[in-house]
């Protein structure tokens, strides 16, 4: 059989030693649920615009992050496309102003302005998608598929059981290849620091978070705790930016 390593910190490998939990059992169950998961959102790929996203990918995506990814098939039909990129997925979410991807955005300064219109830059210029499908329109490109998929992993890498618009996000900003993730680590939404942000807004909400990513509502109070979150969590890596600033100009 073959053999894992799983690295812990500290003193998360003391509580578990202190608990005597069975760790081999532990780590399969989780990454069975987690493969279960991703082999799910695969079906995602064979998704159509007018077809009703049935089965382990519907139960993945709360209804918001849904709704969104069938504003952007429609936007991709309505364009004639050949498949869904992920440009189009972007713009339905920046479209969408209290979605917690743009609250997130936003904490990062990127405005969904400034991602419109870096977007329309890049259509005017001729960028093409990444994808060269020749699938009949309003299918999704191998681009999207694999941020999909990527938004799943880092969903059960944040310990939700769901898939959320955030974790949309970071899904298109780890994808390598689609025009959303040229598009967002250009305005500076780099991934190591936009799931820190994730994270310390998700543990803002403490014991109400999922449930209300699940019911995707986020009240004005709530956007207010997002945002002192973060900030708390940023405060130090730009102190640092700063320090480094400072010694490179110098």
């Amino acid at each position: 059989m073959p053999k894992i390593n799983v690295y812990l910190p500290d003193d998360l490998a003391d509580a578990v030693k202190d608990a005597g939990l069975p760790v081999s059992a532990v780590c399969q169950r989780a990454l069975e649920q987690a493969v279960r998961r991703v082999t799910g959102v695969r079906e995602i790929a064979t998704w159509r615009h007018g077809d009703r996203m049935g089965g382990a990918a519907a139960s993945e995506f709360t209804a918001r992050a849904m709704t969104i990814l069938e504003m952007a098939q429609a936007e991709a039909a309505v364009d004639g496309v050949p498949a869904l990129d992920s440009g189009h997925l972007l713009g339905a979410m920046v479209a969408d102003r209290d979605s917690m991807a743009v609250r997130v955005l936003a904490a990062l300064d990127i405005t969904p302005r400034m991602v419109r219109a870096e977007l329309d830059r890049r259509v005017a210029a001729g960028d093409p998608p990444a994808s060269t499908s020749t699938r009949s329109a309003a299918t999704l490109s191998p681009e999207v598929a694999r941020a999909a998929e990527l938004a799943t992993n880092e969903s059960s890498g944040l310990g939700n059981s769901y898939v959320g618009t955030e974790h949309l996000l970071l899904g298109l900003i780890g994808e390598a290849d689609g025009m959303a993730g040229h598009v967002l680590r250009s305005l500076g939404a780099e991934l190591r620091v936009t799931r820190r942000i994730v994270a310390a807004a998700l543990a803002g909400w403490g014991a109400r978070g999922e449930v209300v990513a699940r019911q995707d509502e986020i009240t004005s109070s709530q956007a207010d705790q997002i945002a002192a979150t973060v900030r708390s969590e940023l405060e130090p890596l730009l102190a640092r930016v700063a320090r480094l600033e400072s010694l490179v100009t110098g």
